[in-house]
């Protein structure tokens, strides 16, 4: 059994009260979503949880299937059909992407897993400036330098937060990012926010995101040892949600835990809808992908289901996907609909809802076009950056690989 260690984060009274600040910024979505937790049998878990879930019935073998709900909500599905255009390429000659963060005013940071740096890409000409290395990672495998996020107060205390493997876990540290300094030198030594997620050659998770409560999520992996995903005294196979500091984040499901979701076998996806519901992707191992709404506290089956399950105690994914067809890693957000990119399955999913549900069938675009997919992140309204992966060990290069691109999506 892995255990929860953290590097003590020093609390004097400017920290008490940037707590007691965060509490009542919380406190309302917390107090609202009360009632229907508990009915659920969870605690509170913020304004970050989805308030509900969606229950499904076994489904027959199809590429892509979707979950019944009959959950009522207000909300106005999207089309069943969407569309995608490639509007241009903007970078290429990336080695091994992992991670994408957007800057204020329009450039993009993008971590590389294997050479442990941050570029940043000039979002109008393409120009790649090698901000530095992150010290203390070890690429091994499916490790490495994974998730990226600004902080919260990214304007204000210029922080990049990293997952990252290092020589004995996984973990999430920040740095200051200092642009007035040369190239390579402009971020600042790790400080470790929080360690010793388990570490593997394999399903190491690593995407992290802050939500709109302002709290730090992130996605998990059980590094191949199928039982801490059961585990909620494990942090693998799980979904976490920490303050900026790296505590338990107020209100989480799990008294003195980070722990908000757990029965995952490997997170790489978070994203949040335009009513701040949670929603990630999961690798499953040969039979089904998952997308699930995630609620606090819930369990999501792994390793005693895969895909949609008939024991009521597991929640069941709202879509779910041959592991040939999807392989998910990132997800974003936009016009309605989740989308998702496949590594195995080379193909942007998107996936339109309809409050925690998925109002229609899946809908696949480029498929095989650029490879491997990725990460995919909101661009703000109707775009969406797209980041291939085919020099990560498992692809098949192209000339030009690895590449970000600018995506029109409905």
């Amino acid at each position: 059994m892995t255990g929860r260690t953290r590097v003590p984060v020093g609390r004097g009274a400017r920290d008490r009260r940037r707590d007691r600040i965060v509490r009542r910024r919380v406190g309302t979505a917390v107090s609202a979503a009360a009632a229907l937790l508990l009915a659920a049998g969870c605690s509170s878990g913020g304004a970050g949880g989805v308030p509900g879930g969606a229950d499904g019935a076994t489904p027959g073998r199809t590429s892509a299937q979707t979950s019944p709900s009959g959950e009522a909500s207000g909300q106005t599905a999207p089309p069943a059909k969407g569309s995608v255009k490639v509007l241009r390429t903007v970078a290429e000659g990336l080695n091994s992407p992992w991670g994408l963060a957007p800057l204020p005013g329009g450039s993009l940071l993008v971590s590389s897993r294997d050479k442990a740096t941050i570029t940043r890409v000039d979002e109008k000409t393409g120009k790649q400036t090698e901000l530095g290395t992150v010290s203390g990672v070890a690429p091994e495998g499916e490790g490495g330098l994974l998730g990226i996020a600004l902080s919260p107060r990214f304007a204000s205390d210029h922080m990049i937060y990293a997952c990252f493997t290092s020589a004995s876990d996984n973990r999430i540290v920040r740095m200051l990012y200092d642009d007035k300094k040369p190239a390579g030198e402009q971020l600042g030594a790790p400080d470790t926010v929080f360690k010793g997620i388990p570490k593997g050659v394999i399903h190491n998770g690593g995407r992290i995101a802050f939500g709109p409560d302002g709290m730090l999520y992130a996605g998990t992996g059980e590094s191949g040892d199928r039982g801490l995903a059961q585990d909620t005294k494990s942090l693998g196979g799980k979904i976490l949600r920490l303050t900026p500091e790296g505590e338990p984040a107020p209100g989480d499901p799990f008294p003195g835990s980070p722990v908000y979701s757990y029965g995952h076998r490997n997170v790489q996806g978070l994203a949040w809808d335009g009513r701040q519901r949670l929603f990630a992707s999961e690798f499953g191992q040969d039979t089904w992908d998952e997308l699930n709404a995630i609620k606090p506290g819930a369990n999501y089956g792994w390793p005693d289901a895969e895909g949609t399950s008939k024991d009521p105690k597991f929640v069941n994914p709202i879509a779910q996907w041959h592991t040939d067809d999807a392989s998910p890693s990132g997800i974003a957000y936009a016009e309605g609909s989740v989308w998702m990119a496949g590594l195995k399955g080379q193909r942007l999913w998107r996936i339109p809802l309809k409050s925690t549900t998925a109002s229609a069938p899946p809908q696949a675009f480029l498929d095989g076009r650029y490879g491997r997919l990725r990460t995919v992140v909101s661009a703000g309204g109707d775009r969406l950056w797209l980041v291939t992966s085919n020099t990560d060990g498992r692809g098949d290069p192209r000339k030009g690989d690895d590449r970000i691109l600018e995506l029109r999506v409905s």
